[in-house]
């Protein structure tokens, strides 16, 4: 059995059973300062996978000062041509290794495998990335009011990165943030999320395979208390990148001011999904159900919120309720199973908490509602799918990010109620409409408060197309040219010509 075949359950992957997983430094391999390990936990079985290394503050000031010592050395002196050939390489190495990086995310957060494997997003990614790296400059500008003078701007990388990413994409969220740092020549130290951190370890082998000087690239596995923190603050590190919740996001914001760090946040939502009337009913029936089932709703974009026009309400509710309860649940290395565990013991107490909250509020489940307990589930962290009725906007699960397989569906008359009930969220990262009037549909991604606004379509997504967030959602970009912009200093150079 091997993990290219989509039909029987893949092994276990040599990497996460090949003993303890060190910390990435300068391009070796150490211990932990401090000698401490920490466990990561198969979410479907609640069996320990192997342990790695819990990162110290020390840790993190070698990671730092390697970074440093990076950017002034040989990478450097890197050409563009020579930064893109590195990536282009490593996105040989991973598209090479692909099966093994998905199954790790699998096994350390419980995504199905034979649906998160076909997409490689994060091979399409790097070649985005590479195109970059090959592309940045500065531009003349011709003066209006001194006419003796020639300015012009350069682009240069803003320094050492502090990445730290989350548990519910591991792969692409490292990626998606070591990709800007080798494309604009910065340096970076990578904190991968506790729960997860499996593959960015083994990303960091590809780094080094791929021919990326040491320090280029740290890795600094370890809690988000202590590594996160201990980056969050280094007076070293001149940007953070951070995907996460907005209670860290708010820390992170906090800790920045010691040295002015640049920031990119992309924290959470409680996005609207849209659905008139009008729509195509079993496209968006179809989708709605993928907006909040996908990834067990472990997803900052999921479609949490389904307003659904009064005259179709009941249908809809029926469609995406029935949807849920044909779902497989189940263990994610099973080539059948259609949705897979929540992420920890944690997460399975916070769903299950907002489900009885909603219970409490008068919410009422047209399908699911609580805790699996099919046989071959009893110990892992898993969730019935679930379809809320009789909520109100206002309520707590209606307001507050769940992160399950929980949505709240929530009746609307006309056009101008569904902007208002859309709008009333401290969040705005995502939204979505579903309807065959163009000129609705045009109308409601003007009036939106959100970074994205899909329209007849939910979680599409392009590395060349910027996402991120308003309001508490975050600030800053992911993906497209305005992420790039984001990993570099403009310098602005003035010349007296005569």
């Amino acid at each position: 059995m091997t993990a290219s075949d989509t039909t029987t359950r893949p092994d276990m992957p040599e990497f996460a059973r090949s003993g303890s997983k060190r910390l990435l430094i300068g391009g070796e391999w150490r211990e932990s300062a401090g000698g401490d390990m920490l466990p990561t936990i198969n979410p479907a079985t609640g069996e320990v996978l192997t342990e790695f290394a819990a990162a110290t503050t020390e840790d993190v000031d070698r990671a730092v000062a390697s970074a440093r010592s990076a950017l002034n050395g040989p990478w450097g002196t890197w050409k563009p041509y020579d930064r893109q050939r590195a990536i282009v390489r490593l996105a040989d190495l991973v598209e090479q290794n692909y099966d093994e990086l998905s199954l790790l995310d699998t096994l350390d957060m419980g995504i199905p495998w034979t649906r998160w494997r076909p997409s490689r997003r994060t091979v399409a990614q790097l070649h985005w990335y590479a195109a970059q790296a090959v592309t940045i400059r500065g531009e003349t500008i011709p003066n209006s009011i001194p006419s003796n003078f020639q300015s012009w701007t350069l682009k240069e990388p803003v320094g050492v990165v502090g990445a730290i990413t989350p548990w519910n994409g591991p792969v692409s969220a490292a990626i998606s943030k070591i990709g800007p740092v080798l494309a604009t020549g910065c340096t970076m130290v990578l904190k991968p999320a506790e729960e997860s951190p499996l593959s960015a370890l083994r990303l960091g082998e590809l780094c080094l395979e791929a021919g990326m000087p040491e320090g280029v690239v740290n890795i600094v596995t370890g809690t988000g208390e202590v590594a996160g923190a201990a980056l969050a603050t280094h007076p070293g590190v001149d940007k953070i990148a951070f995907t996460g919740s907005l209670e860290t996001g708010r820390r992170i914001v906090e800790a920045s001011a010691g040295n002015m760090k640049r920031l990119t946040l992309e924290l959470g939502g409680k996005s609207p999904n849209i659905v008139f009337a009008d729509a195509d009913l079993d496209a968006a029936i179809a989708g709605s159900a993928t907006a909040i089932f996908a990834n067990s709703g472990q997803v900052c974009t999921a479609g949490s919120r389904l307003f659904v026009e009064r005259a179709v309400y009941d249908q809809v509710v029926e469609g995406v309720a029935a949807i849920g309860a044909g779902l497989r649940v189940g263990d994610g290395r099973d080539p059948q199973t259609e949705m897979g565990p929540l992420v920890s013991q944690q997460q399975l107490d916070r769903v299950l908490g907002y489900m009885s909250i909603g219970q409490r509020e008068g919410a009422r489940p047209a399908t699911g509602g609580g805790r699996l307990s099919e046989p071959g589930t009893e110990n892992g962290f898993f969730v019935q799918p679930t379809v809320l009725t009789g909520v109100d906007n206002g309520m707590r699960i209606a307001q507050e990010e769940i992160f399950g397989p929980v949505v709240s569906v929530i009746p609307f008359s006309d056009i101008d109620e569904v902007i208002r009930m859309a709008n009333q969220t401290p969040f705005g990262l995502a939204s979505a409409v579903w309807t065959k009037d163009i000129g609705r549909a045009h109308t409601l991604a003007g009036k939106l408060q959100a970074g994205t606004v899909w329209l007849n379509t939910y979680l599409t997504m392009d590395p060349a197309v910027p996402f991120g967030g308003y309001k508490q959602s975050g600030y800053g970009r992911e993906s497209g040219m305005d992420q790039v912009s984001e990993y570099l200093n403009v310098k602005t150079v003035w010349l007296q010509a005569g």
